[in-house]
């Protein structure tokens, strides 16, 4: 699949996700080994981005056929564990717009269910790296793409960042959303009987912010 880009799987990116995948690992260590799969995914996601010719002069005074991003980056984070991932983003990109969407699951239904978003304004005019540290099943990100679409986003414009997927979340969003790019760290096996991802890592958001 074209639009399912994952990280190279080198020795260090294994290493770093033998650490978070754990049980045992600590939660400032978590934190921390999360935050740099976290910085690599950025990267990546910056990589995918369009640019144009830009030539510049060195301080040696040579000529130098350097290039620019074409566009403007927006963050999107699907709270609250897709708000781990901010800072990485503001690490790789200065002043860079943040919006947030909050969708839950109904307890009578088991669907998602938006509560909230705060978008820029402008937020058609950007390319979006959405972010969510798990695609599992995949409803609740196919939620905040149908979000960002109404407020004008193109699924082209759409970068999906997260750590884990599994292939059910991965089939739903390539059919539904055939021109959103994914970038994920990992692809698991897939998704046990309470829908977690397997082998996976447990709850990031509890792992990443609870004590």
């Amino acid at each position: 699949m074209s639009n399912v880009i994952v990280l190279p799987q080198t020795n260090q990116l294994k290493g770093l996700y033998t650490i978070i995948r754990d049980r045992n690992t600590k939660r400032s260590d978590f934190i921390f080994y999360a935050d740099r799969i976290i910085r690599l995914l950025v990267e990546e996601g910056l990589n995918q981005l369009p640019v144009e010719p830009a030539a510049i002069e060195t301080p040696t005074g040579a000529a130098f056929p350097g290039v620019k991003f074409q566009g403007k980056i927006c963050g999107v984070s699907i709270m609250r564990a897709g708000e781990s991932m901010e800072q990485g983003l503001r690490e790789c990109c200065r002043s860079v717009r943040i919006g947030k969407i909050l969708i839950q699951r109904d307890e009578e239904t088991a669907q998602p269910k938006l509560f909230y978003d705060k978008l820029p304004a402008d937020i058609d005019n950007r390319y979006v790296f959405l972010l969510d540290p798990m695609l599992a099943t995949g409803g609740s990100a196919a939620m905040a793409v149908d979000v960002l679409k109404e407020r004008g986003v193109p699924e082209e414009r759409i970068l999906f960042l997260n750590l884990l997927a599994a292939p059910e979340g991965i089939k739903l969003f390539t059919e539904k959303f055939p021109q959103v790019k994914i970038i994920t760290g990992a692809i698991d096996d897939c998704l046990d009987e309470k829908k977690y991802i397997s082998p996976g890592l447990g709850d990031f958001g509890d792992r990443y912010y609870c004590i």
